[in-house]
């Protein structure tokens, strides 16, 4: 079920295409202001544009456009003050943007582009949370999703980079939303599951894509995460099966 998100201001990384494009649509939809953050502003201004028809037809919806390289960090760092100058708080935090890297033996991977998978998911995701972490204590039921991946569990041969940033990031969601869980602030990681996305055809390009959900489906199952009444926070949302997983347990 969509959640009621009229008056809501949410931040969506990586907001110009995939899952990222369509969390920022459906939560528009559901009547939120959507920070789009992304490098690509084609993509951008394509989300807009459906944003704006969306809001014509039923008046809900809006965005700001934020063309932004997340391997810039003092940029982050000037997105959470200018989210706070002009709106005192953040109610939403969505953490998609994230890179594949290669494919390969981890004695392969170059230098370079190990430091761009962590650089990217790990580094700008943590940036992120430091940039924007005072904003959503300021709500009055902040909620942060941060994106994740089946491989930081699975950690199949060749995913090595890429399911090691996945792990990182779900360790930093878990200890934040440990931090935090006495606050109104919710925290949560997500497995998208197999999707009909770009990383997903770098990954397996033999894959037949129509046998995988398209990214909307997708999209629609994580917005709920937002939910101003939702209680579960340091919990993994299984967003294919619709499912927690990964419980904490008592110490």
């Amino acid at each position: 079920m969509t959640p009621d998100l009229s008056s809501r201001i949410a931040v969506v990384t990586g907001a110009s295409r995939g899952i990222g494009y369509f969390i920022a649509k459906h939560m528009a939809a559901a009547g939120a202001h959507v920070i789009a953050v992304a490098r690509t502003v084609g993509g951008l201004e394509e989300l807009d544009d459906e944003i704006k028809a969306g809001a014509a037809a039923t008046g809900k919806g809006s965005a700001t456009l934020v063309p932004l390289d997340l391997t810039d960090m003092a940029g982050i760092d000037r997105l959470g003050g200018s989210i706070n100058e002009r709106w005192g708080k953040l109610d939403i935090m969505v953490a998609n943007a994230g890179v594949l890297g290669t494919i390969s033996p981890i004695g392969h991977v170059e230098a370079k582009t190990f430091d761009k998978v962590m650089n990217i998911n790990v580094t700008s995701t943590w940036r992120l949370i430091r940039s924007l972490d005072p904003l959503l204590r300021a709500s009055d039921a902040g909620r942060a999703i941060l994106i994740s991946s089946g491989a930081a569990h699975s950690a199949r041969a060749f995913w090595g980079p890429y399911a090691a940033s996945k792990a990182a990031v779900e360790a930093l969601g878990r200890s934040w939303a440990d931090e935090t869980r006495s606050m109104a602030l919710r925290v949560n990681m997500v497995d998208p599951g197999a999707t009909r996305t770009a990383m997903r055809a770098q990954a397996m390009p033999g894959e037949d894509p129509n046998s995988l959900p398209h990214p909307s489906d997708i999209a629609a199952n994580i917005v709920p995460l937002a939910d101003p009444g939702l209680k579960e926070t340091g919990l993994i949302w299984r967003a294919r099966d619709k499912v927690w997983t990964h419980y904490r347990m008592p110490e």
